[in-house]
């Protein structure tokens, strides 16, 4: 697959996958291509926001996203999945009961979202229509990915991808805030602190040494990013 990622300000990570840093809070919306099948990890902070990655995906490969996977329940990564009509849309299990369209809201107006705009994603606020419970195999035509429930540990019900390698690409884990590189990893109040060098650990068998680690904030990294803040926030928090 032979497309123009960086004209429409995506990175491209592989034959088929690709990555957009969004504005506003750096957050990241991964895209994987198989034959048939498009997959969107993640969907912005807005309908806006998840318009312009729906008309984006469109014009790189002709056809609709027909899979979302959702990193977890927090406003700048789920409200815009209300767009994306017709999708199959995945979440860890139990991620339904934390999707709160008031909180959302109220959530995203506090980090400088209109009113207006984030009342208009809450209300029609999608849950996923699919509980990930341990890994689930998608197959895009061609092309399998991987989900796996790898949490808790940013929040109580986290969501990474794995997509082998392939092309000559290596391998690509896209991480959610799971991992960040712009910045420290935020622990909110829906952090499982206790479980988070686990879920990490978790990542690193998933993807390996040489895979790239996409975080959900920030630059993609590498396996020993991964591991040194793994380290610090066993430190920080005082787990194993």
């Amino acid at each position: 697959m032979d497309v123009s990622w960086e004209d429409f300000g995506w990175e491209r990570l592989g034959d088929g996958v690709g990555r957009r840093r969004l504005p506003g809070w750096d957050a990241t919306a991964g895209l994987v291509a198989g034959e048939h099948g498009l997959l969107l990890y993640d969907t912005g902070s807005t309908l806006q926001e998840g318009a312009e990655l729906r008309a984006q995906a469109e014009a790189l490969f002709g056809r609709r996203v027909t899979h979302i996977a959702l990193s977890h329940p927090h406003f700048d990564h789920v409200l815009g999945t209300a767009v994306f009509a017709g999708a199959e849309v995945y979440g860890a299990v139990g991620i339904e009961r934390a999707l709160d369209g008031d909180e959302m809201r109220a959530d995203a107006v506090s980090q400088g979202v209109s009113d207006e705009a984030a009342a208009e994603a809450a209300d029609v606020l999608v849950r996923p229509h699919h509980a990930v419970c341990g890994e689930w195999t998608l197959d895009l035509g061609g092309r399998q990915v991987l989900l796996a429930n790898v949490g808790p540990g940013h929040s109580g019900h986290d969501l990474a991808v794995l997509v082998p390698a392939s092309g000559g690409w290596p391998e690509v884990v896209f991480c959610g805030d799971l991992v960040e590189e712009s910045g420290e990893p935020q622990a909110g109040s829906d952090a499982v602190v206790s479980r988070w060098p686990a879920a990490l650990d978790r990542l690193l068998s998933l993807g390996g040494e040489d895979a790239v680690y996409v975080p959900g904030h920030g630059a993609a990294v590498d396996a020993a990013f991964v591991r040194a803040q793994r380290d610090q926030l066993a430190a920080r928090f005082g787990t194993s």
